[in-house]
């Protein structure tokens, strides 16, 4: 039976087939923040009053998962005290 390799001479495997591509400028930390800057004055920000609505929405919605939450949790510990109020 054949064995067929695809190491390169001397042992060590080709990396170039199976490695991530890196990106062929590295500029460094100060490159990286001066991209981070380019590209958040592309986006498109929401205005104070969309902002409040929002997180209005957000708060008002994790309230009323509190709340169905809590009420789901004293039905299940009521029904599991009327099950097991027997065997106890």
């Amino acid at each position: 039976m054949a064995k067929v390799s695809s190491a390169a001479p001397g042992g060590n495997e080709s990396r170039k087939a199976s490695s991530v591509p890196l990106p062929k400028s590295k500029r460094g930390l100060k490159g990286f923040f001066s991209d981070v800057r380019r590209e958040l004055t592309k986006v498109d920000w929401p205005t104070v009053p969309e902002t409040h609505r929002l997180t209005l929405i957000v708060l008002t919605v994790c309230g009323m998962l509190a709340v169905v939450i809590t009420v789901l949790s004293l039905f299940f510990e009521k029904l599991v005290n009327l099950i097991t109020k027997g065997t106890m």
